[in-house]
């Protein structure tokens, strides 16, 4: 996380690719509440969330157990367009699944 805000220092632009490695490893952590920073910042950097983005949010929200909010993740992505995928369903499926 340290070196995506650090590239604005730096005056290297973010983009999609770069915030889904950081969601990605977020995923990998367990780290959901850093996913959802992200796409909050993603957001206010008009930076253009994709099916990769919100399938490593709700992954990541999945591995913390945080089914609520791999649902709504789920509800954003229809609001914002994006086509949800099998990857997404799934992840959402088991966050529900170890939330009881």
């Amino acid at each position: 996380l340290h070196l995506l805000w650090g590239m604005a220092d730096t005056r290297v632009e973010s983009n999609t690719i770069t915030f889904n490695a950081v969601l990605s490893a977020c995923q990998k952590g367990g780290a959901w509440w850093h996913a959802l920073q992200l796409l909050h910042e993603m957001a206010g950097s008009r930076v253009e969330a994709d099916i990769i983005t919100y399938a490593s949010a709700v992954s990541a929200c999945e591995t913390g157990g945080e089914w609520s909010q791999a649902l709504q993740l789920m509800h954003q992505m229809a609001d914002q367009h994006v086509e949800r995928d099998t990857i997404a369903y799934n992840a959402a499926a088991s966050a529900c699944q170890k939330g009881g």
